[in-house]
């Protein structure tokens, strides 16, 4: 087996040597690794294609959500699978695939599982005329929080996400949203949308608590028209899930997705910035071979 090993060194704050030393010994002990240090996204990327095109059996990647979206791009559709080594700040992807969030831990189930040669398919959403998505695609208030976590480098982890959501509740107004699915078609004044492959965003937040990456279709979670006060009140239960529950929020279940509506909305997926609305998604079945 031939594994390709990409770490970004300022992951997390900056990954040890200790820690890169480790994730090494492990995945070294199954397979044959070569390591790749890449700083950047653009280096993250060449180094993540290079390895697909070269056929090697696994991409293993130390990083975050970030790395993790270019690797899946490389890693779509293709007999490379992708194992994530966890060592962000949300880390979403690794959350929503069982993935041991500690990098050594991490990198040891990935060793088991190489060793024992286990792997499995997931769905991916492919955005048309774009890139795949793994995670959550949101457009509205949460992307606002997204867009404005990204740019606050003087925090890290949750509080990032949590002060972005403060600073955006001041300019938080609903705009109209036309959601057309296989079934039919929902328009509303609308708060936020996110289109979940797997549950969580935002650092573990299960705004699509029932996703499942495995059932073929996304799941969606829309919040109409609301207050000020009556979203501080649904924020809570995001962490909990039980937000679903609210009457201004409702759920849909989709294979083919288009968001639209005269809202001037930008798109966010794993947590990247993809483009503004309209936009049209499809749930990929089995598209991307992952080592767990």
């Amino acid at each position: 087996m031939r594994c390709v090993l990409v770490i970004n060194p300022a992951a997390g704050g900056g990954i040890s040597a200790v820690v890169a030393r480790e994730v090494i010994s492990h995945l070294r002990a199954v397979c044959d690794v070569r390591t790749v240090l890449a700083s950047d996204p653009g280096a993250t990327a060449a180094a993540a294609r290079r390895a697909v095109a070269d056929g090697a059996d696994v991409l293993a990647v130390v990083g975050g959500d970030g790395a993790a979206h270019l690797a899946v791009q490389a890693c779509a559709g293709t007999s490379t699978a992708l194992a994530l080594i966890p060592a962000g700040t949300g880390n979403d992807l690794a959350r929503g695939l069982g993935v041991p969030l500690q990098p050594i831990a991490a990198a040891r189930a990935a060793a088991t599982a190489l060793g024992e040669g286990r792997r499995r398919h997931i769905d991916l959403g492919k955005i048309a005329g774009g890139g795949w998505f793994a995670t959550v695609l949101c457009a509205g208030f949460d992307a606002r929080v997204n867009a404005r976590a990204n740019r606050m480098r003087w925090l890290r982890g949750q509080r990032r996400y949590d002060v972005a959501v403060v600073r955006e509740l001041i300019g938080l107004h609903a705009m109209p949203l036309r959601v057309e699915t296989e079934s039919g078609t929902t328009e509303l004044d609308a708060t936020l949308v996110a289109v979940g492959n797997t549950a969580c965003y935002g650092g573990g937040i299960p705004v699509c608590p029932d996703a499942d990456p495995t059932d073929g279709a996304f799941d969606l979670t829309i919040v109409g028209r609301v207050s000020r006060l009556d979203l501080v009140r649904i924020l809570p239960r995001l962490r909990t899930g039980r937000h679903v529950e609210h009457p201004a929020v409702c759920t849909l279940r989709a294979r083919t997705v288009r968001l639209g509506g005269e809202n001037g909305w930008v798109a966010f997926a794993d947590g990247e910035p993809q483009a503004r609305l309209p936009l049209s998604m499809r749930c990929v079945l089995g598209a991307l071979p992952v080592l767990l």
